[in-house]
């Protein structure tokens, strides 16, 4: 047994098969570093022990701000930009004419939560222009499943591998 560390790829052909090396990993207390595969595996997240995200509460904050967005918009444009008169309302109470205003603030609620959402996601991926790839096998991203290893007991991870139906068995330097 070597003293350093070494990362080991383990490539699977079947998403069960994968999702069984897990749990054998899991079971045995061997640290998983990372898992690749081409879409999301039912009950991956559970088997590797992952926490809920927070991307839906980042979400309800983007929402938020879209809604106050809304609500400046709208009063200010009602106030001091074009004010009018709606349905014989003064233009200088934005509480009774704000109904009209709905459909703008619930738009803006949907835009800001989606599109942040999404640039939250992407920057906190590391997936923005100009980012190196992190994927080590572009097979992944077609119809191979691979776990990544950074340990210093290779035989011991090379063994269970192949115990859980591996195809490929890949150690690099770490």
């Amino acid at each position: 047994m070597s003293t350093t560390k070494k990362i080991i790829y383990g490539l699977y052909g079947d998403d069960d098969d994968l999702l069984n090396g897990v749990k054998v990993f899991k079971d045995k207390g061997i640290s998983i570093n990372e898992v690749y595969t081409p879409f999301p595996v039912h009950g991956l997240d559970i088997a590797l022990g992952l926490k809920k995200t927070r991307i839906s509460d980042a979400a309800f904050i983007y929402a938020c701000y879209g809604v106050a967005v809304g609500i400046t918009l709208t009063a200010w444009m009602m106030n001091h930009d074009w004010p009018q008169n709606i349905g014989g309302k003064p233009s200088f109470d934005w509480t009774h004419n704000m109904p009209a205003f709905l459909d703008p603030m619930f738009e803006l609620m949907v835009f800001c939560a989606a599109h942040l959402m999404s640039l939250t996601f992407l920057a906190r991926n590391k997936m923005y222009p100009g980012a190196k790839p992190q994927n080590p096998d572009p097979r992944t991203t077609d119809d191979k499943f691979m776990m990544e290893f950074i340990s210093d007991d290779v035989e011991t991870i090379k063994q269970l591998l192949i115990d859980t139906g591996v195809e490929e068995i890949t150690v690099k330097d770490a």
